[in-house]
């Protein structure tokens, strides 16, 4: 049985990204917010109120979440391009998708979505070879070069993404 927890596989750090891999990455970055829109389509309240495992995120906060997250990966890449080494802040998920804004309406969230996609992937596209290899901290993961962050948020979207279009499948949605 496939852990419903990542129904894409886990996460690993690539090393450095090749021109023509960033690429790649960035096309599925773009076309995440029209992914996710495609996903959640036509559900009801009770549908996006399911979570999409046991003791899980429900399709509501999965779609909050990701606004959420990439808004706060967009401010890393921009202190990592502004600044040597920042050290960037992580955040609480779990208590963020409990606050009252991850309970309302998925609408403000997709279209959050596609306006932060829009303008993270022109500045993501204008990037040189040296920013490129340009580092943060994670408090927790070390450093982290600038393509490995793009890395991340192209599996993330499609990770989260899955988790809605695997729930509909198995239930039949």
């Amino acid at each position: 049985m496939t852990d419903l927890r990542f129904p894409i596989g886990r996460f690993t750090l690539p090393g450095p990204l090749a021109p023509d891999a960033r690429m790649r990455v960035l096309s599925a970055v773009s076309e995440a917010p029209v992914e996710l829109r495609l996903a959640v389509a036509g559900l009801s309240d009770e549908q996006l109120d399911t979570p999409y495992r046991p003791d899980g995120w429900t399709v509501r906060q999965v779609v909050h979440h990701l606004p959420d997250s990439h808004m706060n990966s967009y401010m890393r890449l921009k202190l990592a391009l502004t600044e040597e080494r920042p050290t960037i802040r992580t955040f609480d998920e779990a208590r963020w998708a409990t606050l009252p804004d991850a309970a309302g309406p998925i609408d403000m969230s997709l279209d959050l979505l596609t306006r932060l996609h829009a303008r993270w992937v022109y500045l993501w596209r204008r990037l040189n070879d040296a920013d490129w290899a340009r580092v943060m901290v994670h408090p927790d993961l070390g450093e982290l070069r600038i393509d490995e962050l793009l890395a991340f948020y192209g599996w993330h979207g499609r990770h989260h993404i899955a988790h809605i279009t695997s729930l509909r499948a198995r239930k039949g949605w």
